[in-house]
């Protein structure tokens, strides 16, 4: 015989009802981590949401005397003038073409980092690769771009000097439209592969040692640890990295971009977040700046949104 629901009755309903967590009741259950937490709300919401304020500006006439909220009324003026202008296609095409390849080269090489390092048995050189690994990180994009002009100097430059010995003359690798994309994709995986690795490491930490037990005493080879014990456990936290980096996938680095710069790789370096510096800060254009800054994020927001939504369909594993 199938037991009656308990809760059919009303006043038992009426007692689940008022024992049904509140908020308030969740706050003084877990006051403590919200304690912890109150100083990553408070920065969050000075950083993030006050500043949103602001966004007026991409649809009014920034007037220095009237302030933000003084300038005329223009709508969606500066959007048109964004999107009719002869610029328009080629920072879309250049903002996409660095962003996608930065994703589809660099996303899957911490990944594959990680498993070559969990690979490794000897506790001392897997310490030392790590570290070795997670060096480049820490150096300044200044620094950076520094050592990518002296090295891949077509003069003076190491680089340029084998180029040279291999008969290929005075290749300027920075100079150059052709090779700038993938100087700088390649650049940044060797800078941030080895750090973005730390989290896959951390959820390979996670799987059971018994199931490596298992799989050795079935007699199977390394590739098949990886891709049946290993692979399936860092799927949650690929799918989840993957959706926020499509967060950004038009916000391109501005700061190394802006700075390995120059008249010769112009053409294919001029992205969006170069251009609106440019336009608002060099040019004091602040509305006409602000509207595309406003349209670079929705465009991130809505590739979000997406992504999300197609990780929450084909898997258990989303954001919201």
């Amino acid at each position: 015989m199938v037991p009656k629901n308990p809760y059919e009755n009303p006043v038992n309903l009426r007692a689940y009802k008022k024992k049904k967590p509140t908020v308030i009741n969740t706050f003084r259950r877990d006051y403590q981590l919200w304690i912890m937490i109150l100083p990553a709300i408070v920065v969050i919401f000075i950083f993030n949401y006050i500043p949103m304020y602001g966004i007026q500006l991409a649809f009014r006439d920034y007037n220095f005397a009237k302030g933000l909220t003084g300038g005329e009324w223009r709508g969606l003026f500066y959007f048109k003038q964004f999107f009719e202008s002869y610029q328009f296609a080629d920072l879309m095409r250049n903002t996409v073409v660095i962003s996608l390849s930065t994703v589809v080269l660099s996303f899957p090489a911490p990944i594959i980092l990680a498993l070559l390092i969990n690979q490794l048995r000897w506790k001392r050189a897997k310490k030392a690769l790590q570290t070795t690994v997670y060096l480049p990180h820490f150096i300044s994009i200044v620094v950076m771009v520094g050592l990518l002009n002296v090295l891949l100097s077509p003069n003076s430059g190491v680089i340029g000097h084998i180029l040279q010995s291999m008969g290929l003359g005075d290749v300027n690798l920075l100079g150059s439209t052709s090779t700038f994309v993938p100087v700088y994709v390649l650049s940044e995986i060797w800078q941030h592969c080895g750090w973005n690795s730390i989290i896959y490491l951390a959820a390979l930490s996670t799987v059971d040692p018994q199931l490596y037990d298992a799989s050795k005493i079935d007699g199977a080879s390394r590739w098949q640890t990886i891709r049946n014990i290993e692979i399936p456990a860092l799927i949650p936290t690929i799918i989840i990295l993957f959706v926020l980096s499509m967060g950004s996938v038009l916000s391109t680095g501005f700061e190394k971009i802006f700075l390995m710069q120059n008249s010769l790789n112009l053409p294919v370096s001029e992205v969006i977040s170069t251009y609106v510096y440019k336009i608002g800060i060099v040019s004091n254009q602040f509305s006409y700046s602000a509207a595309i800054g406003l349209f670079n994020t929705l465009i991130n927001f809505f590739f979000l949104y997406t992504m999300n939504l197609i990780a929450r369909k084909t898997s258990e594993t989303s954001l919201w």
